[in-house]
């Protein structure tokens, strides 16, 4: 197990990225108030499928006036029109999205028995060229009306928001009152995401283990540290519990050191290897997925700057089926109780951050996530065997109930490409070949496209910062890591990079020579 230093942001860990609020908001039907908050990037870990859910009974405790719905509070989710028990159904499934987590999400549905056909908006050239979706590059997904109006004429039976910045400005609160069924959650409960104290004052609440009672757990003095750039002063060394618990209060809630203190650093006192947990939530029910772990720095062996995730693998080690089960009993289920008993049920990805103690392997939640982890996603939706449709749908209709999933066995990898210079600035427009060629390398390889176009010659450009997940499935994990780097290999990419060490926390030490 790696050890690393205690990241206690109490909601959003921005890995060296920031979304701002999208300009032109849905109006939204029902309304939660909380306070002002920034939209936010993020991604990590994930698990396996047994059935968890919950009674009604909520604790007494005042919510500290910090969310208040005023309008939803007695509405049951809205149920659709699809029969989610007839797969001779088919259904048009459109996916709202145009990155590698769309890219495997469409992978995947197409796959689905009962899916009909995949449209992805916008969607992106490798999507299109792989012939896993039709790619709609013209509609607005900002523009509810809009996408109403396309999944009526093309006759959509199913809505896949990938991104969060959709989900926050409202697209299902729209597209469900129009009866289309959609998986994602609404802006409200998006909130869990978008606002550091919506899930503070939530985890007070429902008495989720975070940060904040690791501090009270350890006591003081204790060292309080803004992960960023913060002129020198991000430090603080807290002789009481009081000066702690301030501190990280004016990293996270006031934010006093901007972006710097959007995730807080508790020194010394506690080791761990950070994972991330993915479940699907039908607003009163939870099914974890399988397993996977990310590699948030840019460089080899966890050195340089956070990205959005620089590769993956599944499952993983870490989180073992007891641990599985005690994320879920003090963290899911609590999380979408709570949602429910505030009247803003969760239908969609709930994704925690987590850290894994080191001295008593207990789980800590630093972070949620309202959506599928990228590039987590590529290995779980490869792995996954159940019919994505099916299940999605059942979500969708509150019937997650007993639903079990099926995945294959052995083992799954993703190896980012990225741009030269990123997660810096970096140079756009790079011709990239060979990659047919690649997926031929050996068997079980899928190249999922996140940042590329085609130029004037119909040749794939790189337009993004990780511009390609090249996946690999295998026996075991070492059989997945070989055959992923002898795809990426083939890949002829002079304006891109990779890291050669994905998967050294689970196998033994091997790098592969960069290509550039």
């Amino acid at each position: 197990m790696s050890c690393a230093t205690f990241n206690v942001a109490a909601s959003l860990n921005l890995h060296g990225r920031t979304k701002q609020a999208v300009s032109k908001p849905f109006g939204s039907r029902n309304h939660c108030t909380f306070p002002k908050f920034s939209f936010l990037y993020s991604e990590t870990l994930n698990l396996s499928s047994t059935y968890y859910s919950f009674g009604r009974d909520t604790p007494s405790r005042s919510f500290h006036s910090v969310f208040k719905c005023l309008a939803q509070n007695s509405e049951s989710s809205p149920s659709v029109s699809v029969d989610t028990n007839n797969n001779s159904q088919k259904v048009t499934v459109l996916v709202i999205g145009g990155g590698g987590r769309e890219h495997a999400l469409c992978h995947a549905l197409q796959r689905s028995p009962s899916c009909e056909t995949v449209l992805c908006a916008p969607g992106n050239a490798g999507i299109a060229s792989s012939g896993n979706a039709t790619c709609i590059s013209d509609l607005e997904v900002y523009d509810g009306a809009a996408v109403i109006s396309f999944c009526r004429k093309m006759g959509v039976g199913l809505v896949v928001v990938g991104p969060e910045a959709p989900l926050v400005a409202g697209l299902t609160n729209e597209l469900v009152k129009a009866g289309i069924p959609t998986f994602g959650p609404s802006a409200e409960a998006a909130a869990l995401e978008g606002s550091k104290n919506f899930m503070k004052h939530l985890c007070d609440k429902y008495d989720i283990p975070t940060a904040k009672q690791y501090i009270q757990e350890q006591g003081a003095p204790i060292v309080i540290k803004a992960d960023g750039l913060a002129a020198g002063k991000g430090v603080t060394v807290a002789m009481t519990l009081e000066e702690a618990n301030e501190a990280v209060d004016s990293m996270l809630v006031k934010g006093d050191f901007g972006s710097a203190g959007c995730r807080v650093i508790v020194e010394e006192f506690l080791e761990g290897e950070e994972a991330s947990f993915f479940a699907l939530v039908d607003g009163e029910n939870a099914i974890p997925l399988e397993s996977a772990q990310d590699h948030k720095r840019v460089g080899d062996g966890d050195t340089g700057p956070n990205t959005g995730g620089m590769g993956a693998y599944s499952p993983a080690p870490i989180i073992t089926k007891e641990l599985q089960s005690i994320v879920m009993d003090s963290i899911i289920i609590p999380t979408v109780k709570g949602m429910s008993a505030e009247g803003c049920k969760f239908v969609g990805v709930l994704y925690a951050g987590l850290m894994i103690e080191k001295k008593s392997g207990m789980p800590k939640l630093i972070e949620y996530n309202v959506r599928f982890g990228d590039p987590e996603c590529q290995v779980l939706m490869v792995r996954l065997e159940s019919d994505l449709v099916q299940v999605l749908l059942s979500a969708c209709r509150g019937e997650l109930s007993g639903l079990s999933l099926n995945w294959s066995p052995g083992s799954a990898m993703v190896v980012v490409m990225a741009s030269n210079g990123y997660p810096g600035s970096y140079e756009k427009g790079t011709v990239i070949e060979n990659l047919q060629e690649a997926e031929l390398a050996a068997p079980g390889i899928k190249i999922f496209h996140a940042g590329t176009a085609f130029d004037s010659e119909g040749k794939f450009i790189a337009i993004g910062g990780r511009v390609l997940g090249v996946t690999a499935k295998g026996n075991d994990l070492e059989e997945a890591r070989d055959r992923a780097y002898q795809a990426v290999e083939k890949v002829n990419w002079s304006g891109g990079f990779y890291r050669r060490d994905i998967g050294w926390r689970a196998l033994p030490q091997k790098q592969y020579v960069t290509k550039g």
